[in-house]
């Protein structure tokens, strides 16, 4: 047996609407699930997860939205590298993500990956054959 490989001791997957709606079900969730792996709203890890949740729900709704199809979240807690994975998948495939320095100084959007890149142990995104996987690593 390899101990380089995290398996999955604890996980969720749920597809929400791709609408605002959504995005804040899909915190609101994490949120609930890590409260009730023992991990309290009030606890940094909580609050961080939510944040990270918050930010790939959004691009997923507002960047990744098609007509007709929901988005999924999913969360797993990784052993042994003890450590939290927060997944946003959408159906589209054909925008590349942004950063803030590639929006405008006076743009109100186009921050969400750098808040992820401040949060986040590591992140990353991964193809899928519809759409794409945008992730976030957290330690537990």
């Amino acid at each position: 047996m390899n101990a380089e490989i995290s398996t999955p001791t604890a996980e969720l997957v749920q597809r929400l609407s791709a609408t605002p709606r959504g995005a804040r079900l899909a915190r609101r969730l994490v949120a609930h699930q890590l409260a009730t792996w023992g991990y309290p709203h009030d606890s940094d890890l909580n609050y961080t997860a939510q944040q990270l949740t918050a930010e790939l729900a959004a691009n997923a709704v507002t960047h990744g939205r098609v007509p007709g199809r929901d988005f999924e979240v999913r969360l797993v807690l990784l052993a042994p590298a003890n450590t939290l994975r927060i997944e946003v998948s959408d159906a589209r495939d054909d925008r590349r993500l942004r950063f803030a320095r590639e929006a405008g100084a006076e743009a109100e959007g186009g921050r969400g990956l750098v808040v992820v890149s401040l949060l986040a142990r590591t992140w990353g995104v991964a193809e899928r054959d519809v759409g794409k996987t945008v992730w976030a690593e957290l330690a537990l």
